[in-house]
């Protein structure tokens, strides 16, 4: 059987879309093969020259993992918490009948879990509700973003589904600020990746194993990630 390989990255560039409260990412080159030829490395016959960008963002744009920190004061910051975490069996559910500002509920898993023939066990479950496609990079898409109801939440957790991941800024419906999801995971030991996309492309493909492995981040409150899925076909 082959294996495909999906990727579920935002590609980083500078000075992408951010929440109202997140300072915009830098991400610039520094140096040029033109620049550094100056520096005289190498040989006048055979000159060395390199490259180099520099990048400075928030752990919270694009991409990326909440570290248990993040919405717990006594929780693990991404360096203290378990590497195995962020990998291991997955299922997509297809979430696009969900609206902008829409929630989904227990029911939509549920439902989920028919189609799918995948029972939530232990698994992490990634949410297509299309979002990504339908908005980015209008700005618009962080007040019209779906949330997760309080009661999916827990039945995630309930089913040992320590992670979850989304399209778009936040688990939670942005524009009411009430962060009920965020306010579940950190009750019960849970978290999440958000901005993935690609998700559509994993609808329909049963289960398959998924990577999402943060960066070493002394205290980190979360971390970028580059998110991929391995699929049998």
């Amino acid at each position: 059987m082959a294996q495909r390989i999906i990727d579920l990255t935002l590609t980083i560039t500078d000075n992408m879309p951010v929440q109202s409260a997140f300072q915009s990412n830098v991400y610039v080159r520094l140096a040029t093969h033109e620049s550094t030829l100056k520096m005289g490395s190498g040989t006048p016959e055979d000159p060395h020259t390199s490259a180099w960008n520099y990048i400075g963002m928030i752990e919270h744009i694009g991409t990326h993992v909440d570290a248990f920190y993040h919405m717990n004061p006594n929780g693990q910051t991404i360096d203290q918490m378990p590497l195995e975490m962020f990998f291991g069996k997955a299922v997509c559910f297809d979430m696009t009948h969900i609206p902008d500002l829409g929630e989904i509920q227990v029911a939509d898993l549920e439902e989920a879990e028919r189609k799918t023939g995948i029972t939530v066990d232990g698994h992490i479950v990634l949410l297509n509700t299309g979002l990504h496609n339908r908005h980015f990079p209008n700005p618009i898409i962080f007040d019209v973003n779906p949330g997760l109801s309080v009661e999916a939440t827990h039945w995630l957790a309930d089913r040992g589904s320590k992670l979850h991941g989304v399209e778009g800024p936040s688990t939670d419906i942005m524009s009411t600020n009430l962060f009920p999801s965020h306010r579940v995971c950190r009750d019960r030991g849970i978290t999440h990746y958000e901005w993935l996309v690609n998700l559509d492309q994993l609808v329909g493909k049963g289960e398959f194993t998924f990577y999402g492995v943060p960066l070493l981040l002394h205290e980190g409150t979360g971390s970028p990630v580059r998110a991929f899925a391995i699929v049998e076909e």
